[in-house]
Parts: C-alpha cells; structure tokens; sequence
C-alpha cells in the first residue's frame, strides 16, 4: 500500500513514521513534508503547497497512491477532500462541509446548540463596539475566539475587561486576517481540559485514547496560546465511565447532526473539552483533524494497526474492524520550539542530538525542520516533539526529558512542567 501524507508538521512526521512500521504499507509520500519525512526510511518529500489541489490529485494518480491522509486544518477547510474524491481518489479527512466544524467557532456553536451537546454560553459579534458592550455587561474572565482558523492562536483567555478589549481589537484589526473578521464571545469553563480525538466514519464511532494539551507558551499555563507546547496520554482524569459519557453525550450527537444536515463526516473529530469540577464534560471547541502534539503522544501507544483505522474510516467500514488495541504505559511529548515563539523566532540553525536522544529510546518527531545538503536545521516555531514511552508517567516524562537535554539548537525553549499534573511531586 502507499500512502501520501499531506501536511509539514510533527503530527505529519508521527503518522508517516507509524504507517511505516507496518509491512502492508511499502512507501509513504509527503506533501511538502519536513527535514524529518526526507530523512525516514520508505519516505519521500514532494515539495507541492498543500492548497495546489490539482496538482496532489495529479501526484496521488502518478505515484498510485491507495489512501490519501490530509493532516492541517487548511485544505480540509478549502475542500480538499471533496476535490480529490471527484478524482476517485481514497481519502482520509473530512469534506468542506464537516470541516467547518473547525473552519468556523460560529458554525460549531450552532451545532452543538442544535444536538444539546454540552458547551459554553456564547455570543457571535461583527462589530468590535458590540462585542465590547457584551465584555462589558458579562465581565471577566471571558473568552475571546476568532471565529476563522488561526493556527491555534485566536483564543484568548481573558481575565479583565481591558485583555477582552485588546483582544477583541486584534481580532478585528486583523491580527488573523479574514479569521478574525468575526469573534464568538463565550463564558470561561473552569475545570481539567482534556483533548478526545475519534475516528469516524459517518456512522461508527471509535474514540482514541485520551490526551492532555498544554496550549500556553510559560510555564504555569502562563503567556500566550501556542500549537501546543506537550502532551500527555492517556489523561488519568478520563476513566472508561466518563468516556462513555463523552462518546454519548458529544461524540454521537455531533456526528448524527451532521449527518441530519446531510454531512458524511469521514476522519478525525477532535473534541476539545473541559472537565467540570463536578465531573462534567463541556465541548471548548471541536477541530477537524489529528491534534498536534496530542497525535504525537497517543500514536506510540497504538497496537492496532494504523492504516487498517484510515482505510476503514475513509471507506465507511468502521464496523467491521475490531476493538481498538493499545500498549500500556503512559506516552509524554514535549516541544522544543524556537527562541521567541510564537512570536518573531530565527530559523536556519543547525540541531544536532536527535540521534543520542533516540538511543535513549524517545521518539524524536519533527515539525518546523529541513533538510538541507544533509543538515538538519530548525525552519518554523515549534521545531521537534520528544516522546518517550514509560510504565507510569514519571518515568515516561524522565526519559522525554533526558533525551530532550541531549538535543541543541540555538535559542532552544521548552516547558519544563509539561504532565506536572500527573507526575509525582517530590
């Protein structure tokens, strides 16, 4: 079988590495792909932009692709999915539609609204003096959302009114483009965030294992949102009661609203929830696609093989396949970015370590990194997700973070207390 793996990040690395430790998949091609998918076994790059659609669907036929996987938010939002089917081509990622679950916090909010699926109270605005107003009456904290994608970071979390206001006026001065043209305004939930990634086909539903992100630049959960700075699965906080819950309570009606709206929802549907202090699941957001790092923390574990999960979701044969099978333990990531992220960050610096931190036996995925003339260079925010396996979390995040000192780069910054939550305090 061969697969192509449209996307540049971790969560791309994460899946092609994966698909390859299976001998039902030959080779794996990666649009455009990065320093870490040109350096893998049985990988190849093909440097095409992820919206030039014709030109995938050109490349899927040429190099007789069987399963197409779409990774980033973006083409799926532009309708990629609905563009390559028309060309008779498997793919894996929902159709524009089902994207905008994503592509619009409005859109969703409706939807959960329309299927009672537990959420915040919110309110859309396109005028940045109403919005203020509605700050103004409700008070803080609150949350402020642009309402388009913003690579993750078009929330804010405000605890005053004056952060809501500059919030609200970044958003409509076009700090996110078109993205934040509208904002949704909602409530702030207190609780245990907790990240559920399920496959779906349309009708069957098959969670994965929980996560936990840790969106926040600082240490704390301080400073600005990020992609995501390290993950953690399964979240202890997720006991077998509560994801059926989730499944029954969120999952399921999501999925059958859309499909009452005549939405064939094929692919990942990622629920960003909060858990209440009184136990109770509420959606903060939903997303399209794999997480990433969540991608990066769960795919260790997984027994089952992947491909075989694709196939079917994309297929409609969910059904058929059995349970789900996972490798005990528990699987920490930690993200090495760059100096200065998310902000003004350098790129084109040398990394040198990944082969000792591997030794040690982490898994080192790649995101903002090339190749060139065979040295490995950082080449985004977020460069590398350093993910080591362990019985229990402490020594799970003991080998992240021993491999993680191995491994340099000018400016290197990562959170040291990713998972403090589940480790042993000393």
């Amino acid at each position: 079988m061969n697969i192509l793996i449209i996307g540049s990040g971790g969560r791309e690395h994460a899946l092609a590495r994966t698909l390859l430790q299976s001998s039902q998949v030959e080779r794996v091609v990666c649009i455009p792909g990065n320093g870490g998918t040109a350096s893998t076994a049985g990988c190849q790059n093909i440097e095409i932009e992820v919206e030039d659609f014709e030109a995938i669907a050109r490349t899927a036929i040429d190099q007789k692709i069987s399963l197409i996987v779409v990774g980033p938010e973006l083409p799926l939002s532009l309708g990629i999915t609905d563009y390559l089917q028309q060309h008779n081509l498997t793919v894996f990622g929902p159709a524009r539609e089902g994207a905008q679950i994503e592509s619009s916090k409005a859109w969703a909010k409706a939807l959960m609204q329309a299927a009672n699926i537990p959420t915040a109270t919110a309110a859309v605005f396109e005028d940045p003096a109403a919005a203020k107003a509605f700050v103004s009456d409700r008070g803080a904290p609150i949350v402020i959302k642009a309402d388009g994608l913003a690579a993750g970071k078009g929330v804010t979390v405000a605890t005053s009114v004056e952060q809501a206001n500059n919030a609200i006026d970044a958003a409509f001065g076009g700090k996110f483009g078109k993205a934040g043209e509208r904002v949704v305004i909602e409530e702030c939930l207190k609780g245990e965030e907790v990240s559920i990634l399920a496959l779906s086909d349309g009708t069957t539903i098959r969670p994965l294992l929980s996560a936990r992100d840790h969106k926040r630049i600082g240490e704390g959960d301080t400073g600005e949102n990020t992609g995501g700075m390290g993950a953690y699965a399964p979240a202890p906080i997720v006991t077998p009661d509560l994801m059926n819950r989730i499944e029954t309570e969120i999952l399921v009606p999501a999925i059958k609203e859309m499909s009452d709206r005549g939405i064939i929802y094929r692919g990942v549907l990622y629920a960003g929830l909060m858990i209440t202090p009184t136990g109770d699941p509420n959606v903060i957001e939903f997303n399209c696609r794999f997480g990433d790092p969540e991608t990066q923390a769960i795919l260790p574990l997984l027994e089952t093989p992947l491909e075989d999960l694709l196939l079917a979701t994309a297929t409609g044969t969910l059904h058929k396949l059995p349970p789900i099978q996972w490798r005990r333990g528990t699987s920490a990531c930690v993200v090495m970015a760059a100096g200065g992220y998310p902000g003004t960050y350098e790129e084109g610096n040398p990394i040198t370590g990944i082969d000792s931190a591997e030794a040690l036996g982490a898994i080192v995925f790649q995101a903002g990194t090339k190749l060139q003339r065979q040295q490995l260079l950082t080449d985004g925010g977020r460069v590398l997700g350093v993910t080591a396996v362990g019985e229990t979390s402490d020594r799970a995040f003991a080998s992240a973070y021993t491999a993680v000192e191995c491994i340099q780069f000018a400016g290197r910054y990562y959170r040291r207390d990713i998972g403090d939550r589940i480790r042993t305090k000393i």
